[in-house]
């Protein structure tokens, strides 16, 4: 019989995300002047921040090359960020080599088709409720959340709570 994912919540170093369908709902506002605008869930960033200073690392993996992006994420702490990322194991790769380290403590969350070669190596592949059924098909835990309204912190609260780190009153370190 297949293991619960909640037997795999213990091993977690490092998260890994995707962002357009997993921090975003992937929806895309275009302005009259061609720039792409994306909402993102203030309680995703609030546990993403969480992960950082209880010393987890914290990696984007994404296709899109968006700076607005980048900007909001790294004012949330995040150092590993890999936008235009287009073949996903290629970055993947690097950043665990360069981490050292091991597939057995990665949790990755992605929302379609470019997700799955990184998906297929990590412990735990996950995804929001709206993914594609491809990427459902490869994840261990498929979060009760859609992208982008929450499915990032619905599994960084799961980890950090399984392993004693989540605390419900981060705002003494947050800011």
């Amino acid at each position: 019989m297949e293991k619960s994912y909640k037997e795999y919540l213990n091993q977690i170093t490092t998260f890994i995300f995707d962002v357009d369908g997993v921090l975003t709902d992937g929806t895309v506002t275009i302005t009259s002047t061609g720039e792409m605008l994306r909402t993102m869930n203030i309680k995703d960033g609030y546990a993403i921040r969480a992960a950082i200073l209880n010393n987890y690392k914290v990696c984007i993996i994404s296709g899109g090359s968006n700076e607005g992006v980048r900007k909001r994420l790294e004012g949330l702490g995040v150092k590993y960020i890999y936008l235009g990322a287009h073949h996903k194991t290629k970055q993947y790769k690097e950043f665990t080599t360069q981490h050292n380290l091991t597939d057995n403590e990665i949790l990755y969350m992605g929302d379609d088709i470019p997700d799955i070669p990184v998906m297929e190596n990590v412990i735990l592949p996950s995804c929001p409720q709206d993914a594609a059924p491809e990427v459902k098909a490869v994840s261990k835990y498929i979060s009760h959340k859609n992208g982008g309204k929450g499915a990032v912190r619905d599994i960084i609260e799961q980890v950090l709570k399984v392993q004693g780190k989540w605390d419900d009153n981060f705002s003494a370190k947050y800011d």
